[in-house]
């Protein structure tokens, strides 16, 4: 089988290649630039597809590449928003994801924003540089003691709960699912959203995008939640409405905003700006805020994460080049 890997980036590149050594039957080549109608026609030659986040696998783009003879699409992600499936389904294109890798990476990820933004380490650190050693701008509180609303309660919600619950914390869940396991190890109290947000000192998102969860955190849910709350989004970024978010900031409900993801992120992540200024008007409000901790996109990179990641991927086109299905395949 034949694959080109689109949207690849250096620091995931050694990983896939020492994934595919153990596939004797795959040839692959790597492209830098993202799937889209524009770039569809590198595909002809080519028997599959592997992609990225930032990856355009809409119907338009599906039936592009499956006229230059593509079958199979093997996701280098959980998440699969940023493909039609049903397009995919019609065409006959098999699709598979990454249904699991490290979720520590990204709970870990979590609790980082949230240490730095409640002990103010970003700010500590420009008063620094300014050889300001001054403490009054920098209280912070406890964790211990606090409680933590976690909206989603997967793997990855399910880690950083455990994290959490190892701080003292008491655990409020919102999910379709309740977690049994969970709410043995953690103590955890599944309750409706509303109820997690006006109990919870810090809300934390980790469900998936979906048409029902696409800003599901908006303005009505956002006035629901304790004044002064810290929240934090390591999810997908469409689950929040960003207007409604910079709102919350600027009236104050918001104490601090940690942000490993962004709406819009697309054309801003993954990407150097340096010479190609941001004009995102959203984003740099939000980049503004002195209480906006952003990183981009960044809660999955650690090694663990991104050798499972590799692993699972030619291990999906593997299967579909010997059997022509696969057990991790989205329909």
């Amino acid at each position: 089988m034949k694959t080109l890997i689109f949207s690849t980036h250096p620091f995931e590149k050694p990983f896939i290649q020492e994934a595919f050594k153990l596939k004797k039957n795959q040839e692959f080549n790597f492209s830098k630039d993202h799937l889209s109608i524009q770039t569809a026609i590198q595909t002809k030659g080519y028997d599959a597809i592997s992609l990225f986040t930032s990856d355009d696998a809409s119907a338009k783009v599906l039936k592009k590449i499956k006229s230059y003879g593509i079958q199979y699409i093997a996701l280098r992600s959980v998440g699969h928003d940023h493909i039609d499936l049903k397009s995919a389904a019609k065409l006959g294109i098999k699709v598979a994801n990454v249904p699991e890798y490290s979720p520590y990476s990204i709970a870990e990820h979590t609790v980082a924003l949230l240490l730095a933004l409640d002990r103010k380490i970003p700010l500590g650190q420009e008063l620094i540089k300014q050889n300001n050693f001054c403490l009054d701008s920098l209280v912070g509180f406890d964790l211990k003691g606090k409680t933590i609303g976690i909206i989603g309660t997967g793997r990855i919600g399910a880690a950083f709960a455990r994290i959490m619950h190892g701080f003292g914390c008491k655990l409020l869940g919102f999910d379709i699912i309740q977690n049994d396991e969970l709410m043995e190890q953690t103590d955890i109290i599944y309750t409706s959203l509303n109820k997690l947000c006006a109990q919870s000192d810090v809300i934390s998102v980790h469900c998936p995008l979906t048409k029902f969860t696409k800003h599901l955190v908006n303005k009505k849910l956002f006035k629901s939640m304790k004044k002064k709350v810290i929240f934090i989004n390591t999810a997908r970024g469409s689950i929040v409405n960003t207007v409604d978010l910079i709102e919350a900031i600027e009236n104050k409900t918001i104490a601090a905003a940690g942000l490993d993801v962004y709406e819009f992120e697309i054309p801003i992540f993954f990407i150097n700006h340096l010479d190609k200024p941001i004009e995102d008007k959203l984003f740099k409000k939000l980049q503004s805020f002195p209480n906006v901790l952003i990183t981009g996109h960044q809660a999955f990179l650690t090694n663990e994460a991104l050798k499972g990641i590799a692993a699972t991927t030619a291990s999906n086109l593997d299967e579909f080049s010997k059997k022509g299905s696969n057990v991790n395949e989205l329909f």
